[in-house]
Formats: C-alpha cells, sequence, structure tokens
C-alpha cells in the first residue's frame, strides 16, 4: 500500500498551490457522454475519480483534470439544437449583443466551442459575419453544413492568435458553456485574448458555483467540466489572461448561470455595480473563504438517499420507472446513486445519436421520446431537470393515462 503521505496532491491550474481540501467527492464514474454500443457493453469501461478540491490559496473549486480533453471533445455527443429553449436562449443573447454592440456586416463575432452553430445561425441570419472554433470533428461538420465558417481545433493562445491571424481580430468573443471545460485554463483564456481586438467584447456563460450549491445541482460535477466558478474566481482567471470582469449578468439557465463581460485589461475601467453585488452576495454565503464551501457534501448524501427510496419503493410496489433525457448530468446522478437497469427501464432522447446506444456505467438502454407514449411508464424520471418547463410541455400527453414527471434537482418532486 503507498501512503497518502507518498502522494503528491494535485495542484491548482490557476495559481498553482497543492489541492489539499475537498470539496465533495462522488466516488468513481465513467466519462459522462461516452454512450456505449452494444458490442461494448461486455468490455471494461473506465472510470475515473469526481473528487472535486478547492484551493485554499485562489478558492477556485476545481477537478483535477483526470480525463484528456482529446477523448472528449474530438467526438462528441451533444447537439446544442435539440434544445429549442437552448435555441432561443441563444438568439436573444445575440440579439442583445447586436443591439449593445453595433454590430453589423464590418463586424466579426467569433464563437468558441460553437457546437452546431446554434448560436451563430442567429449572428449569420442579421448579416454579420461569424467564425466557430469547435474541436468536435462531427459537431463542426454539422454547423459547415448550415453554412457556417468553422476552424475544428481546440483554442489556446497559440492558436488564437493563427486564427486572429487569418480572419482577424473580433468585435465579440463568446465562449458559452466551455469556460469550465478547459484544464489548460490561462492558455485558453490568453486565447480569447488573442481572439479579440483590443476594444472588443468577450462574454463568458457559466454555472454559477453560488447556485450550484444553494439547488444542490450536484449532478452538473463531471469529468468534462475541470472549474466550478463563483464571480471572485472567474474574475481571477481572467486576470490571468489578459482579460478584467467589467459587468455580470445572473441568468436562469443550468439552473443557474452568470454571463460574465470582459474587456482586454488595458481598456477596461471600472467594474459595474454588478459585479460589486455580486460580490458581496457571494462573501455573505462564505464563499470568500475555504470553510464557507463545507457542507455539500452532507447535501448530496441526502438527494441520492431520496432518489434510492423511490426507486426502490416504485419497484417493490410494481410501478413502471422510465427515464426522459440522457444528459451527461443525468450519468452522474445515476452512476452516483448505483441506479441500473432494475430501477430505471430505460430513458429517451431527442438526440438520434444516443438512440440504441447505453448509458456509461449503468448500461441503461436509449430510445426514442415515442417509447413513453408506447409503454405509458407510471411515472418519466426527467434527468435533464434544467430545461423543467420546456419538457414538461413536450410531456403533458403522460397525464393521460395518469402517469406523473419526478424531478431529482434540487430535491425530489413529483408532480
Amino acid at each position: 500500500m503507498v501512503s497518502d503521505a507518498l502522494v503528491a496532491p494535485p495542484r491548482c491550474r490557476l495559481c498553482n498551490a497543492p489541492l489539499t481540501q475537498t470539496f465533495v467527492d462522488l466516488g468513481m464514474s465513467p466519462p459522462c457522454e461516452d454512450f456505449l454500443t452494444a458490442d461494448r457493453l461486455d468490455v471494461m469501461e473506465r472510470f475515473y475519480p469526481l473528487h472535486v478540491r478547492i484551493c485554499s490559496e485562489c478558492l477556485l473549486v476545481q477537478l483535477p483534470d483526470y480525463v484528456d480533453p482529446s477523448d472528449v471533445f474530438v467526438e462528441y455527443a451533444y447537439f446544442s439544437s435539440f434544445s429549442d429553449s437552448w435555441v432561443a436562449h441563444a438568439k436573444r443573447y445575440a440579439d442583445q449583443m447586436i443591439d449593445k454592440l453595433g454590430l453589423d456586416s464590418d463586424s466579426l463575432v467569433v464563437e468558441v466551442a460553437s457546437n452546431d452553430g446554434y448560436l451563430l445561425q442567429h449572428f449569420v441570419a442579421a448579416d454579420i459575419p461569424v467564425l466557430g472554433v469547435e474541436p468536435a470533428a462531427n459537431i463542426a461538420e454539422v454547423a459547415v453544413g448550415k453554412g457556417i465558417r468553422t476552424e475544428t481545433r481546440f483554442l489556446s493562445e497559440e492558436s488564437g492568435t493563427e486564427i486572429a491571424a487569418r480572419y482577424g481580430r473580433a468585435n465579440l468573443v463568446a465562449a458559452n458553456n466551455v469556460y469550465a471545460h478547459v484544464p489548460e485554463l490561462i492558455d485558453f483564456t490568453k486565447g480569447l485574448r488573442a481572439l479579440v481586438a483590443d476594444d472588443g467584447w468577450v462574454t463568458i456563460e457559466v454555472q454559477h458555483l453560488l447556485r450550484l450549491i444553494e439547488r444542490n445541482q450536484y449532478d452538473t460535477i463531471y469529468h468534462e467540466h475541470f472549474q466550478y466558478y463563483t464571480v471572485l474566481t472567474i474574475s481571477r482567471a481572467l486576470e490571468a489572461g489578459g482579460l478584467t470582469l467589467v459587468d455580470v449578468e445572473e441568468l436562469p439557465t443550468h439552473g443557474g448561470s452568470i454571463r460574465a463581460f470582459a474587456r482586454p485589461s488595458e481598456v477596461a475601467g471600472e467594474p459595474s455595480a454588478a459585479v460589486t453585488r455580486l460580490l458581496a452576495e457571494e462573501a455573505a454565503a462564505g464563499l470568500d473563504t475555504v470553510e464557507g464551501h463545507s457542507g455539500f457534501a452532507r447535501n448530496v448524501a441526502r438527494i441520492r438517499n431520496d432518489v434510492l427510496d423511490f426507486l426502490i419503493t416504485a419497484a417493490r410496489e410494481g410501478k413502471s420507472v422510465v427515464g426522459y433525457g440522457a444528459p451527461g448530468k443525468g450519468n452522474t446522478l445515476l452512476n452516483h446513486c448505483g441506479v441500473r437497469a432494475d430501477l430505471l427501464a430505460y430513458t429517451v432522447d431527442r438526440n438520434p445519436y444516443k438512440h440504441g446506444r447505453f448509458l456509461p456505467g449503468t448500461h441503461i438502454p436509449v430510445y426514442g421520446p415515442e417509447l413513453i407514449e408506447q409503454t405509458r411508464p407510471d411515472y418519466v424520471f426527467v434527468l435533464p431537470w434544467n430545461l423543467r418547463t420546456e419538457i414538461a410541455e413536450q410531456l403533458s400527453y403522460v397525464k393521460d393515462w395518469g402517469g406523473q414527471l419526478v424531478f431529482p434537482i434540487p430535491h425530489l418532486e413529483i408532480v
């Protein structure tokens, strides 16, 4: 046995301090987007720790990079356009930024992690030049098919500099739901700085750690998410790459997110009142100290127990339970709870890429949404709880046979 004293702790990817403090430990789990084909069901799967640390120096909450991003994002299973509400959110953002920045046909908008063009298509419709930077070749191909020029590569300071030399520097660089996905945090931030014009803007959307804690959203912890930000820590990360946080907007997406507005540090000026207000709210919650992050693990254990109690009780009573959705967060929840197909017969998803495949770790099969109406289950266990309103509308027909919806987060609720 190797003594713990002989194992060097991982180091903070922002300030390089040793990571000796635990935020929450969810045990071992497979990569959340590694959906299995039938011929892989009897083959050993990769499981990695989900042991999240907090840096005692800079307070960045982070997951050590157990998984290489190239193993996750080169062939990716998540297509943003399958969520109607997310596409609508992107349209509102595009309209807001066009109006705020006065973007026109002489401007350039770059999105990093541009996925299938769900956002940039709205700028194209307004005759504004765009460029996507997307490392997943299968998804980039879909964007290109929509007429959105796309560079298939990871962003770094080097690649950002090369891209800017080819296309020019952008008036607006958008990085929506990617800033948590980069283990090379400082290099990525320098890449954003390389892409943006000296008088330009960078916007970053990311889940807010304050809301994650308040609302028990532990299933959003998975290997693709390397960082979990407060306004305090995102400002520190931006500074490390030559950008300064100047404004912040709270969003309802993903259970509670922030949209950070940053500019090159040379032109940034003073932060807005919204930045000051949210920093004060985080401090009041204790998130300006290591100690203020404690207690989350107890809430996680309660949710796991409630989920298992519901599923086991339903099985004992002969009730049928199926899932709706196959998001990454669902795989964290199901693996942490030890749920298998005996408790959740199947799940469905609108993304045809996932049909006929099986959830990683749990081996629960994934089908098209029409199967729910065919099998008429007693309960539908909703895994993408962050899309509650949209999904409740999609599943309104379940009440026709007396079925009920179950939402596990922020607490188990049957409706």
